[in-house]
């Protein structure tokens, strides 16, 4: 029998979240990101607009210095930022 590697346990990077200076919005578009949902969806999961969504995600990338999605998301989970 192997023995099997325990679950790491997420622990938020507070003070790059905040040396970065993203907003609680921006942090609930970047968790929606790293589930893989669209702007649509993010939008209606939010109640917030499509191009709400967009303001949010390119704000994300220019904060992140990435210019994709799935970068933004390796950033993030690099920095501790989700899990």
């Amino acid at each position: 029998m192997t023995p099997q590697a325990s679950p790491q346990t997420f622990s938020l990077n507070a003070a790059a979240l905040e040396s970065l200076g993203i907003t609680k919005r921006e942090y609930a578009v970047l968790q929606h990101l790293a589930d893989g949902q669209s702007n649509k969806d993010i939008a209606q999961t939010l109640h917030i607009s499509p191009n709400t969504v967009k303001t949010h995600v390119s704000k994300l990338y220019e904060k992140l210095e990435v210019s994709q999605r799935l970068q933004a998301v390796q950033k993030a989970r690099d920095l501790q930022l989700i899990p």
